[in-house]
């Protein structure tokens, strides 16, 4: 079976001189009562981006444009006990968005200080991969869950890179 495309995108604000990061509390579906990162499957005939930008606008009421979208990698996940859950997020990081976040039936969402994580509420894998993506690592991670479908077995990365200054330039090379 071929792993279904998924995107998430973690918005970014600096509030008091601290970094948060916007999560949601998943209301519904796999993963019920975790804090999970805004997104969703792609749809037919969607691109990444486009449903990332979708999903954004459905989860939160927030909107984000495609051109401040800021391509972060890709995460694996391979549930060798349930392939049909087998997914390639495609993940995206954005500073410049408009709204406010509003919970919807999927999500309840709260911003968190970047430092300050919420692991314990988290699917296991995101102490793996998450902190590296907003510290500015970018890159693909491959991890694999144990036949619980929650714990990791193992979690591999690939392509260490780090951020340019801005992301305005990381978004010119593009």
């Amino acid at each position: 079976m071929t792993a279904a495309p998924v995107t998430l995108c973690f918005l970014l604000r600096t509030v008091n001189d601290e970094e948060q990061v916007l999560l949601g509390l998943k209301k519904t579906g796999v993963g019920t009562g975790k804090v999970v990162g805004i997104g969703g499957h792609v749809e037919p005939g969607e691109s990444v981006v486009q449903a990332i930008c979708r999903e954004v606008a459905e989860e939160t009421s927030i909107t984000v444009e495609a051109m401040d979208l800021i391509p972060a990698g890709a995460v694996e996940f391979v549930f060798p006990a349930k392939p049909a859950w087998d997914m390639f997020t495609t993940v995206f990081l954005c500073e410049r968005f408009t709204g406010t976040a509003t919970e919807s039936s999927e999500i309840a969402p709260q911003w968190h200080p970047v430092v300050q994580l919420p692991h314990a509420l988290m699917w296991a894998d995101a102490i793996h991969w998450l902190p590296e993506f907003l510290s500015g690592w970018r890159g693909h991670w491959r991890v694999v869950l144990n036949d619980d479908n929650e714990t990791v077995a193992s979690s591999t990365s690939t392509e260490h890179l780090r951020k340019p200054a801005s992301a305005a330039a990381e978004n010119l090379g593009s």
